[in-house]
């Protein structure tokens, strides 16, 4: 377990240093230059030179990622913003906490919605129930964030005047709307997968037996079969995660919640690309932390994996011990 944990580790250094490169390859090619933002588009070219040439923007770019790179892995250092003079891990830490609040508010959401739809589906499979249900899945599924979420401001804050149009202005209450937005748009994927998952557990022969013992339907299906039909769920769930994660800059752009997704969308507009590099970066990470830690969960729950890294460790002991012995034979 430990050896498959430091590969999944080791794997994770190619992809925060390839996300870091395709981010800092497209803020060098996209149009606009961030001297404007600090010294005005009205300074005269010497300044701007003089800017450039301090901010070392006129080195290659290989040095310039170079540099970079180095002052994240040795001092933590995600470069300073244009806009403010401030340091992009201060503020991004500072507005972390709302990004991670609206994707596992979003993500359980989806799991309380998206399980028992699933399992209603596969009990009742090609009923009316659950041709509506997958209706409804697919619905979330397909319609866009963006539009969802305006027809909900729509409705709820014009029409109903229930719900606050923003997050940052509304309290408790203004957050009901991007975490049913970002919710809504997970339970499709997380339904299907519990009742594909479902169909096939209630197949089962233990099923069957567990029926013929005369179980009531509901200890069947919730003791014997959901506990199992879970497992693929699980496994999904770091996508889930990944997802509204990406989707909070939809959500926090629309209804201006303070989280890392409105900050990246402002320093995009602004060409502040020492922030955008930042936020991205640490998404990238949380991503790859998130799907680590649910390859590791989904290694403990399924017994077949957890027997096979059982025996590949018995088998790797018994190498060492072999090796070990044939030195001592020769010695």
């Amino acid at each position: 377990m430990l050896r498959y944990i430091g590969k999944r580790l080791l794997w994770m250094i190619p992809v925060i240093l390839g996300v870091l490169l395709i981010v800092f390859a497209l803020s060098a090619i996209t149009p606009g230059d961030p001297v404007d933002q600090i010294v005005g588009s009205d300074a005269a070219p010497e300044v701007k030179e003089a800017m450039r040439e301090k901010m070392g923007l006129n080195d290659p770019f290989l040095v310039r990622y170079g540099r970079y790179l180095i002052g994240i892995v040795t001092r933590g250092d995600f470069g300073t913003s244009y806009a403010t003079g401030e340091p992009v891990a201060k503020e991004i830490f500072q507005k972390f906490p709302n990004t991670v609040k609206l994707t596992f508010l979003a993500v359980a959401v989806a799991l309380i919605i998206g399980i028992p739809l699933g399992v209603i589906s596969a009990v009742k499979q090609y009923s009316f129930i659950d041709n509506a249900s997958m209706v409804f899945a697919l619905l979330g599924v397909s319609i866009p964030q963006f539009w969802f979420a305006l027809m909900m401001m729509l409705v709820f804050s014009v029409k109903l005047h229930w719900l606050p149009t923003t997050a940052s202005t509304g309290g408790a209450l203004g957050w009901v709307m991007p975490v049913a937005m970002l919710g809504i748009a997970n339970v499709g994927n997380i339904a299907r997968t519990t009742r594909s998952s479902m169909l096939e557990v209630i197949r089962q022969d233990y099923i069957r037996t567990a029926r013929a013992k005369g179980q009531k339907e509901n200890v069947v299906i919730s003791k014997h079969g959901l506990r199992n039909a879970l497992i693929p769920v699980v496994a999904n769930i770091g996508n889930t995660i990944g997802v509204s994660l990406g989707g909070a800059v939809v959500a926090e752009s629309i209804f201006s919640l303070d989280g890392v997704g409105l900050y990246m969308l402002n320093s995009i507009n602004n060409r502040n690309w020492q922030s955008v590099q930042g936020g991205l970066i640490l998404i990238a990470v949380c991503f790859s932390v998130v799907m680590l830690c649910m390859d590791l969960i989904y290694t403990v729950i399924d017994p077949r994996l957890k027997d096979e890294f059982n025996a590949k460790s018995k088998i790797a002991a018994n190498k060492r011990a072999a090796r070990k012995a044939a030195k001592a034979a020769r010695s």
